[in-house]
Formats: C-alpha cells, sequence, structure tokens
C-alpha cells in the first residue's frame, strides 16, 4: 500500500485535511489551541479507523469552535469543567467508524456466552 493510500484511509481526503487545517489555523488563538488539544486527543483516543468518519468528526469539531468563537463565547463554555469528559462524549456521536466499538460489541458476546454457558451448565 502506498503512503498516500495510507493517509487517505486514515485521514481521507487530502483536500479536506488541508481545509480542516486551515479552518483552525484561523481560529482566534485561545480557541485555536483548545481545538488543536482535542484533535491530538482524537488521535490517540479517538478509535475511529477509517477517514471519512475522522474527516467528519474534525470538520464539525472546527464548526464547534468557529461557533463558539463568532459568539464570543469562552473556550470553557465550549468544553465545560471536565475536558477530558467533553471529548468523550463528542467520540460517541461518531463510534460507528470505531474499532473500540466493535470490541465492546464483542465483548458483551463473551460475556453473553459465558453466562449461557452457566446457566446450561447448572442444569
Amino acid at each position: 500500500m502506498r503512503i498516500s493510500d495510507l493517509a487517505a484511509k486514515v485521514i481521507g481526503d487530502k483536500r479536506r485535511w488541508r481545509q480542516y487545517k486551515a479552518r483552525v489555523a484561523q481560529l482566534p488563538p485561545n480557541h485555536r489551541t483548545a481545538a488543536k488539544g482535542v484533535e491530538r486527543y482524537l488521535m490517540y483516543a479517538g478509535g475511529v479507523s477509517d477517514g471519512e468518519t475522522a474527516m467528519r468528526m474534525l470538520e464539525d469539531l472546527a464548526d464547534l469552535f468557529e461557533q463558539s468563537a463568532a459568539n464570543g463565547s469562552s473556550v470553557r463554555a465550549v468544553v465545560g469543567d471536565n475536558p477530558v469528559e467533553f471529548v468523550e462524549a463528542f467520540i460517541r456521536n461518531y463510534d460507528e467508524g470505531s474499532w473500540l466499538r466493535r470490541e465492546r460489541e464483542r465483548l458483551v458476546k463473551a460475556i453473553d456466552g459465558a453466562e449461557a454457558e452457566e446457566v446450561e451448565g447448572s442444569r
């Protein structure tokens, strides 16, 4: 697989990526710093495994910070007192592209199967 193919799979269309980065660069300094911090956390902890979902998530993040900056809202008004909790809630809106969602489903099936075996064994 070529690096450009890998990049497209991970981050989607390069044009969209550049547009997103340009939008973040235009934010006021405090909103830009916050958006970059959230982006970094999303890249490490987001668990999104397809480029389309990742780009949609980042574009929505840019929308959120652009709107809050335009409204004169503080960064804390956007992310609240617990930024990690905010980002975790934000991520949950995009878990259709998440490898973690698939692993959660596997875990639930495994536990359900173990419970069924337990019930069956106690008869």
